[in-house]
């Protein structure tokens, strides 16, 4: 038995996004701006598992999970120094990993937003 479900538009860019993110975040781990004795660091890892909730979870509310954590990619760029890090002053890698975080971030909230309003309109989804 093949069970065959494909993701919505805004579902999927939801996933995209924290995936775009946790790509983001591992960039400035390999510029150095971000120093955390274990690998991977703790904020790849939970965007991928946000990632596969958001991907593989059949819960309606799923995707608002993913909007709350591209807000907290949002939330981390302001106060790690916010705007000087898009210009290079730390260096190119560390300005290339905020812009890819920040679109990656802004991609997941607004998906997940328009996906978790979506699955709300829509009748509920049945499992089989």
């Amino acid at each position: 038995m093949t069970v065959s479900r494909s993701l919505s538009g805004p579902r999927a860019a939801t996933v995209a996004g924290l995936l775009v993110g946790a790509l983001g975040i591992a960039l400035l781990w390999a510029s150095g701006r971000i120093h955390w004795p274990i690998y991977p660091p703790p904020g790849i890892v939970n965007l991928l598992l946000g990632a596969l909730l958001v991907g593989l979870a059949p819960w309606r509310w799923a995707p608002a999970v993913g909007a709350f954590m591209g807000s907290i990619l949002i939330v981390g760029f302001v106060l790690s120094g916010g705007p000087p890090n898009l210009v290079g002053g730390k260096g190119t890698t560390v300005a290339i990993g905020n812009w890819v975080m920040i679109v990656g971030g802004c991609t997941a909230m607004v998906a997940g937003l328009i996906a978790t309003r979506a699955e709300h309109r829509s009748p509920a989804r049945r499992r089989r």
